[in-house]
């Protein structure tokens, strides 16, 4: 079977193959990237590109009802959930069509000796490569791209290859948005193919967002070819219970934290930190909402085999398992762990999935300890009802970013990304424009 191929979590039923890329349409592939650098991003406008990131915009929304569709059939998505998804990828293109002009403005330097003038000027770099994961086909795709076209540079898309009419449902989206050819390119392509992209001098930086053994790979090849890279990687993000005036509220925003995509996102709540006088009403609560939901399909039959390998793990270090059931193929019962010890192995690994691990903390000193004492560091969610307090943990949390007393509160506008072995670099958000840029200084002597 070609690594490239739809195969319908729900059901097992294999939908579609897809020819892997050769090595010669790779090479075809890295030319018309890199002419179409030269012909259309170094020589169009920002007004002109962002002109096509619009239409890019409106086509998503044009075309929702075949991407959802897709995006449910390739990773077995809620319909709901694939629908805010191409939503909110529709807005991260108006909102970067809306914006560029203004982020990539110039910039004038005041200079010390007040002779002449100095300013900074932002330029595209080249040829991008993008790996995506199959966990947000169109979302991934839009954070990466929107800001890159607007900006000039031209785009390589490697897709997981479990998602591969989606990717291309994407691409001839740009095509038909009036992108030239070699602006946006799909690629079906290995991975030893994505490293020799990586290597070729005509191509300037990669970014990925995937495990984070993936992103380790390609930061080492990266960096042995000296290539600008962004990594978005895992997380395990805390959801910290301090205080609450509501419960039944705090666990519905605990429960939309941990099942989000079926708990299959970066940044879903993973680790839920309780003071210990909350503790027990928390877990009563949240247990029951949380094996209310049963089960779903994951991705796919390996990653539900995977979940459940981490489980057992857990569970045979001593740490008790509450569920809805048993695993079956893909679908995966939703359930809560309590009793992780420090020494069980999977209080530092991330679960990928709807299992939920929840920890008691003496205090707000040890919760923000627990917190901390983790690898990754991408998100987190702090719930308060003392503003002081919601803005002393923030300040203490060691991650790339903190919602207080909200989930599900991302924003074309909000910067994303994380620390430690999360990654690095930013998207979205004037920030996410920032990355792949030449900011060339420009000096006129008087």
């Amino acid at each position: 079977m070609s690594d490239y191929a739809v195969v319908n979590p729900a059901t097992g039923e294999l939908v579609k193959t897809y020819d892997t890329a050769s090595d010669a349409d790779i090479q075809s592939a890295i030319g018309r990237a890199h002419e179409a650098f030269h012909s259309w991003g170094r020589t169009t406008t920002v007004a002109e590109r962002a002109a096509l990131v619009r239409r890019a915009a409106e086509l998503h929304r044009e075309r929702a009802t075949e991407l959802v569709a897709l995006i449910v059939e390739e990773m077995g998505k809620p319909v709901t959930e694939a629908e805010e998804e191409v939503e909110f990828s529709a807005a991260i293109y108006e909102y970067y069509a809306d914006n560029a002009e203004q982020f990539l403005a110039d910039e004038d330097i005041t200079l010390l000796d007040g002779e002449g003038s100095a300013m900074i000027r932002r330029e595209p770099l080249g040829v991008l490569l993008g790996i995506m994961p199959w966990n947000f086909p169109a979302y991934q795709v839009a954070r990466f791209a929107a800001p890159n076209l607007c900006l000039g540079n031209t785009i390589l898309l490697k897709h997981a290859p479990q998602c591969p009419s989606s990717s291309a449902a994407i691409a001839q989206i740009f095509a038909d948005a009036g992108f030239p050819d070699g602006a946006y390119l799909n690629i079906y392509a290995t991975n030893d193919q994505a490293a020799d992209i990586i290597a070729d001098p005509r191509v300037q930086g990669v970014s990925i967002t995937g495990s984070e053994r993936a992103g380790a790979a390609v930061a080492e090849i990266a960096g042995r070819n000296l290539k600008k890279v962004v990594l978005e990687l895992g997380g395990s993000d805390p959801f910290i219970v301090l205080a609450t005036d509501d419960m039944d509220a705090t666990v519905e925003a605990a429960t939309a934290a941990r099942l989000g995509n079926t708990g299959q996102a970066c940044n879903n709540g993973k680790r839920f930190i309780v003071v210990e006088d909350l503790y027990d009403d928390f877990v009563e609560k949240f247990n029951a909402k949380i094996i209310e939901g049963g089960s779903a399909p994951l991705s796919s039959a390996a990653a539900a085999k995977n979940l459940s390998e981490q489980v057992a793990t857990a569970t045979a270090g001593g740490a008790e398992l509450t569920t809805a059931g048993q695993p079956d193929g893909a679908h995966y019962p939703f359930g809560v762990l309590t009793g992780v010890s420090r020494d069980n192995e999977a209080f530092h690994q991330e679960l990928f999935g709807p299992v939920a691990m929840v920890f008691k903390a003496a205090d707000e000193a040890e919760a923000v300890e627990l917190a901390n004492d983790t690898p990754f560091g991408l998100g987190s969610y702090v719930f308060t009802n003392d503003t002081e307090q919601a803005r002393r943990v923030a300040d203490q949390i060691e991650a790339g970013m903190v919602f207080v007393n909200c989930v599900d509160a991302d924003g074309a506008e909000l910067p994303f990304g994380g620390v430690k072995r999360s990654g690095n670099g930013r998207e979205l958000g004037r920030f996410g424009i920032e990355e792949f840029v030449n900011r060339k200084m420009i000096r006129i002597a008087p």
